[in-house]
């Protein structure tokens, strides 16, 4: 059942009825094994009008995302089916986490923070400044972020929501662009990287012992890079894991149990570019080649692994929120 919402377009949506589901396309055998035979994309909710940073609630059998130009975050019951908002408003808020405890983090366009929502609701704000003291400069408009297993958060930072009031409001640019580390233990908040160009989604390896990040304004194509993860979060080994094939441009990224990278996908907008054949997710393999391709009728912002077995894929794309089933789970 596809819940319409009032704030933005409705896109129409028919689910396949033939098994295999064809828009689930098998780029390399390898991806034969993670495509469930009798399942196909359903499309659970439309009208928005940018839909972001998807995030699974089990204990409440819940999908949180961010509809960012209608400043609000929307919850999909998975009992129910039903749509309802969660926050409004929500100060243009972006990527969605959970930390160790459970609690709501959220990447904040307007406020050019993020804050955690404590469990008795009250807000609590993480990060606000690049060097996190009450002097420095603010953040751009934090975008994407994820929560370690010992509570240490990574989020980046780029300029989108600050161009303009779309997403946000104008205002001046931090000196760089970065990737920021919260320490579980004593809040700070370091700093990791500043040279990558627009750094987007980001997600760590099954054994948290590798940090990919997303330069989602590289050129002349987009990429994907890795670091080796040490002590205190320091990165090295820097390396090129993914680079997109012409215009393909990624977005957020999720990695399954396996270590493959799961990366929403459209088109980088150049003249000619054929979007129509890049909107989707885009399934890559632990050696960064692409194996399989979810193709959807719009761009895929953000996704997240879910459900009871975490085996379910929540994709995050343009106006609408679509489900598939998967056979692997979620890191």
């Amino acid at each position: 059942m596809t819940v319409s919402l009032t704030e933005g377009p409705a896109v129409p949506f028919s689910p396949s009825t033939r098994y295999p589901d064809p828009t689930v396309e098998i780029l390399h055998p390898s991806f034969a094994a993670l495509r469930v035979y009798s399942s196909s994309v359903e499309q659970i909710a439309s009208g928005c009008r940018w839909a972001e940073g998807p995030q699974w609630f089990g204990d409440h059998r819940c999908l949180l995302w961010s509809d960012i130009p209608n400043n609000r975050i929307l919850r999909w019951d998975a009992a129910t089916g039903a749509v309802t908002p969660f926050r409004m408003p929500s100060n243009h808020a972006n990527g969605l986490a959970r930390d160790a405890q459970g609690r709501l983090l959220a990447c904040e366009h307007l406020t050019r923070r993020v804050t955690r929502t404590e469990h008795d609701g009250r807000i609590t704000v993480l990060a606000e400044r690049i060097d996190g003291t009450a002097g420095g400069a603010r953040l751009n408009s934090p975008n994407d972020i994820v929560c370690q297993r010992d509570g240490t958060v990574w989020f980046t930072d780029p300029e989108f929501g600050i161009h303009g009031w779309w997403e946000g409001e104008p205002g001046t640019p931090a000196p760089h662009q970065g990737v920021y580390r919260i320490d579980a233990v004593t809040g700070r908040v370091d700093c990791m990287l500043t040279d990558l160009a627009g750094p987007n989604g980001l997600a760590f390896s099954p054994d948290e012992r590798v940090l990919y990040v997303v330069e989602s304004r590289a050129t002349p194509t987009r990429k994907i890079w890795a670091w080796d993860v040490g002590n205190g979060g320091a990165l090295t080994n820097q390396r090129l894991h993914i680079q997109a094939d012409g215009a393909e441009a990624f977005d957020g990224i999720a990695v399954d149990a396996d270590g493959r990278i799961w990366a929403g996908l459209g088109s980088d907008g150049r003249a000619g570019a054929p979007s129509e054949d890049l909107d989707g997710v885009r399934c890559y393999g632990l050696d960064g080649r692409p194996i399989g391709h979810i193709h959807l009728p719009e761009r895929c912002a953000n996704l997240c692994f879910g459900g009871d077995r975490r085996n379910r894929l929540f994709m995050a794309a343009s106006h609408s929120v679509y489900m598939l089933a998967v056979n692997t789970q979620g890191a």
